[in-house]
C-alpha cells in the first residue's frame, strides 16, 4: 500500500471534505463532534454502549459488570466481556424488534439473480415467517441451542433465512464461502463438528454453472473416511426444475436439475439429504426465540492462519449486535429511506456483518446479489445501482480496479443519481483506484468511507465518518469508537505521532472475537503474545503528520487476494502434496486488479522435470484443496531455497526476488549465498 502512494503525486495532501448536501442530514456531521463522541467512548464505554443497548431488545439485564477483560498473557487468560449475563436474542432484534415497531410491510431484501431477468424481494414480516419455519425444521430435526450448522450456499434469501433460523434457536451457524473446495469445506466442518450442513444444488456464477451438492457430498464423504458423520444435509432447490428420481442402481437416488440448454447432475442420499422445500411446508411459521446470554456464541467463521490451518474465529450474542449495528448506522449514515447494498458474499465476515446482521440490526433495506461484477456485461453493478435507486454503495477495491479498464463510458451510461456514500472493504484502496470511484462513480459528488477491518474484529475499527472526516485517497482516517490504536516498533516500544510499525489495538470493543474456536492456546499466541497487553492485527500502518493512518498491508506470512485473507503456508501445503514436489515456498507478489496474488517456489524431487504440465497441475492442486481463488498467479522453479544456517526459509528475499529487487539487505545468515543468484536466473519471463 505504501509504494502505491506514490503513483498519485502528493495523495497525503489531496483532501476532500465532506458533500454538504450529505452532512445535512448526517447523524455525526463535523470532527468536532466526531471528537466528542469518540472522547466518550474511550473515556466511560460502559455510558456509550449502555445508551445504544437500550435501542435493543433484552429478556433481562446484564448480572455482573457491563464491561471487563484481559488483554495481557502475563496477566492470566485473554477474556472480552461484554454485558454478561444478558438475555436476548439477535434474530428477535433483526426482526420482530421491527415488525412490532410497525416495519413489517418494509422490504427488508431485493434479491438480484445472476441473470438480469431473476429477482425477487422479501418484507420483514415474511423473512420473519420464512426464519421461524426453518427454525422448526432444524429443532425438528433434532438440533438444538449450541449445536453447530454448517451453510455452503450461493447468495439467495434462503442464506439470510439460515443464519437467522441457527440464530433463533440457538444454534451455532458456520458458512463457508460456496467457492472453497470440498477439501477446504470438510476441514471446517471437521472442525467445528457441524451435525448438520444448509446447502443448495447449484448456482450460476456468470456464465458458469457450479454443482454445489457435489461438492457438499464429497466434504461428507471425506468427513466420513475421517471419522465424523454429517447427519443431515438440507438442500435448497435452488436451480432444479425437474421433479423425477432415476434410481442409480446403488442405492442412492439421482435428480435433475434442469436450466435451458443445460443439466446439473444431482446424487441424493436417502436419509440423509432433505429437500428444503419438503420440510418447509409442514411446519409451523410460530417459532419462540432462544433466550441466549450476551456471551453466547452465535457463530464461527473460518479464516486462514499462518499455520496453514484455519482456525474458527468465534463471535457471541451482544456485543457483535451492538457493534454491527452501531458501525453500519455511523459508518454508511443510515437514514430510514436508503436501499444500501454491500456486494460481498455472505461467506465472508464482510457479508455476515454488512449484508446481514448490521443492516437488519437498524432495520434497513438491502440488496442481495447473486452474480458477478463482470455479467452480462461490465455495467452490471451500475445497472443495478439505478434498477434499486441505492444509495450506499459497499464494494472491494478489487472489483473497483478491474472494472476501471473497461473505461468511464460504461459507467456513465447509467444515472447512478440516488448514490450519496461509497464504501470499499477488504484491502487497502490504492489512490488511483480511489480518485476513481470518487469521480467517475459518484461524479464527485459522493463521500467515500474505506473502512479497515478483519474477520477477527467484527466490525469496522479505522473508517471516515462520511458527514465529518475529511477523507484523503487511500486512508482509513481514524478510528471507530471505542476503538483505540497503536503503532508499535518491533521491539514493543509505542511510536508517538507520524511513523511506521505494527498496527495494534489497546482496548476491545463490544465485537472482537472472544477466542479461536477450541483453541484458546492458538487464540492468545496468534493475537496478544507478541505484544502483551495488545490485541495485534497482524498488519502494519502509517501514521502522517495529520494523525491519519495508512494501512500498508501485512506483516505476517499472509496473503491478501482480492479481500481474501491466505496464508502462505496453505498454498505450500497444498504443493507438496503432489508426488513429484520436495519442497515448496509461497509469498505475496503485487498485482495490478487483485492487490496481492500469490508468487511459489518450487524445489522438485532429483530427477523430476520441471515443465508446463507440472505447472498446470500444481494450480490445479491449490484450486481443488483451497479453491479457484488461491490459484498462485506465478509458480518457478527453485533448485533450492535461500535458508538461514538453522534451515529457515528467509521469505523476505524470496519476496524480493519475486519482484525482480536485488536489493536485499543483510544476507549474512544464509546458509548459502550463491542460491540468490540461481532464483534471479530462474525467475518466469512474465514476473
Amino acid at each position: 500500500m505504501a509504494e502505491q502512494n506514490d503513483h498519485v503525486a502528493g495523495s497525503e495532501e489531496l483532501i476532500f471534505n465532506p458533500p454538504a448536501s450529505l452532512q445535512n442530514e448526517a447523524h455525526v456531521n463535523s470532527m468536532q463532534q466526531y471528537q466528542k463522541m469518540y472522547r466518550h467512548s474511550i473515556d466511560d464505554p460502559e455510558t456509550f454502549w449502555r445508551e445504544i443497548a437500550a435501542e435493543f431488545y433484552w429478556k433481562s439485564p446484564p448480572t455482573g459488570k457491563f464491561f471487563d477483560y484481559n488483554f495481557d498473557v502475563t496477566k492470566g487468560p485473554i477474556f472480552i466481556k461484554w454485558m454478561e449475563g444478558a438475555k436476548t436474542n439477535i434474530c428477535y432484534n433483526m426482526l420482530d424488534r421491527h415488525i412490532s415497531n410497525g416495519l413489517g410491510d418494509k422490504i427488508a431484501f431485493y434479491w438480484e439473480g445472476n441473470d438480469p431477468t431473476d429477482h425477487g424481494k422479501i418484507t420483514y414480516s415474511q423473512l420473519q415467517q420464512k426464519v421461524c419455519r426453518f427454525g422448526n425444521v432444524l429443532k425438528n430435526l433434532g438440533i438444538k441451542r449450541g449445536d453447530r450448522v454448517a451453510i455452503y450456499m450461493p447468495m439467495i434469501l434462503d442464506l439470510s433465512v439460515a443464519m437467522l433460523a441457527c440464530a433463533r434457536i440457538g444454534a451455532i451457524h458456520s458458512i463457508v464461502f460456496a467457492g472453497y473446495s470440498a477439501e477446504s469445506l470438510a476441514d471446517r466442518i471437521l472442525d467445528a463438528h457441524c451435525c448438520a450442513i444448509v446447502t443448495a444444488d447449484g448456482v450460476w456464477r456468470g456464465s458458469k454453472l457450479l454443482n454445489l451438492k457435489k461438492i457438499v457430498d464429497d466434504a461428507l464423504k471425506i468427513c466420513d473416511e475421517r471419522g465424523h458423520h454429517v447427519d443431515k444435509s438440507i438442500v435448497v432447490r435452488h436451480l432444479s426444475v425437474d421433479e423425477e428420481i432415476i434410481n442409480n442402481g446403488d442405492g442412492d437416488d439421482e435428480r435433475e436439475a434442469a436450466r435451458p440448454s443445460h443439466k446439473l447432475k444431482i446424487n441424493w442420499t436417502a436419509g440423509r439429504d432433505i429437500w428444503w422445500h419438503d420440510m418447509m411446508q409442514s411446519v409451523s411459521d410460530v417459532c419462540e426465540p432462544e433466550w441466549m446470554d450476551a456471551e453466547d456464541s452465535l457463530f464461527m467463521l473460518y479464516t486462514s492462519g499462518s499455520t496453514g490451518k484455519p482456525k474458527g474465529v468465534l463471535h457471541t450474542v451482544g456485543g457483535y449486535m451492538l457493534y454491527t449495528a452501531t458501525t453500519f448506522k455511523y459508518v454508511f449514515d443510515y437514514q430510514p429511506d436508503d436501499v444500501y447494498w454491500c456486494t460481498a458474499d455472505v461467506g465472508w465476515i464482510t457479508g455476515h456483518s454488512y449484508v446481514t446482521y448490521g443492516p437488519l440490526g437498524n432495520g434497513s433495506t438491502g440488496v442481495i446479489f447473486e452474480g458477478t461484477p463482470f455479467y452480462p456485461d461490465a455495467g452490471r453493478l451500475w445497472e443495478v445501482i439505478d434498477k434499486y435507486k441505492v444509495t450506499k454503495f459497499y464494494t472491494a477495491p478489487t472489483a473497483i480496479r478491474a472494472l476501471m479498464k473497461f473505461g468511464d463510458d460504461i459507467v456513465t451510461k447509467y444515472s447512478r443519481e440516488s448514490l450519496k456514500i461509497l464504501g470499499t472493504v477488504g484491502e487497502p484502496i490504492n489512490p488511483e483506484a480511489w480518485l476513481w470511484y470518487y469521480n467517475v462513480v459518484g461524479n464527485g459528488k459522493c463521500a467515500i468511507v474505506d473502512t479497515f477491518w478483519q474477520t477477527e474484529t467484527g466490525g469496522h475499527v479505522l473508517t471516515p465518518l462520511p458527514g465529518a472526516t475529511p477523507t484523503k485517497p487511500g486512508s482509513a482516517t481514524f478510528p471507530f469508537f471505542g476503538v483505540v490504536p497503536a503503532l508499535l516498533t518491533e521491539e514493543g516500544r509505542e511510536i508517538e505521532g507520524p511513523g511506521e510499525g505494527y498496527l495494534v489495538f489497546k482496548k476491545p470493543w463490544p465485537s472482537l472475537m472472544r477466542t479461536v474456536y477450541g483453541n484458546q492456546e492458538r487464540f492468545e499466541t496468534t493475537y496478544f503474545k507478541k505484544f502483551p497487553g495488545y490485541y495485534c492485527t497482524g498488519d502494519g500502518a502509517r501514521r502522517d503528520s495529520d494523525g491519519y493512518i495508512w494501512i500498508t498491508g501485512r506483516i505476517d506470512d499472509m496473503v491478501n487476494v482480492s479481500g481474501h485473507l491466505l496464508s502462505t503456508a496453505e498454498v505450500e501445503s497444498a504443493l507438496i502434496t503432489h508426488k513429484n514436489v520436495a519442497e515448496a515456498a509461497s509469498v505475496s507478489h503485487p498485482h495490478k486488479i487483485k492487490g496481492e496474488c500469490i508468487y511459489c517456489f518450487v524445489t522438485l524431487k532429483q530427477g523430476c522435470q520441471y515443465t508446463d504440465e507440472l505447472v498446470v497441475e500444481l494450480k490445479n492442486i491449490v484450486r481443488t484443496k483451497i479453491g479457484p481463488f488461491a490459484q498462485p498467479d506465478f509458480l518457478q522453479n527453485a533448485p533450492a531455497l535461500p535458508k538461514t544456517r538453522s534451515g529457515k526459509i528467509m521469505r523476505r528475499i524470496l519476496r524480493k526476488i519475486a519482484v525482480g529487487d536485488r536489493n536485499l539487505g543483510d544476507t549474512s545468515t544464509l546458509a548459502d549465498e550463491s542460491v540468490i543468484d540461481l532464483l534471479f536466473n530462474n525467475r518466469p519471463n512474465n514476473a
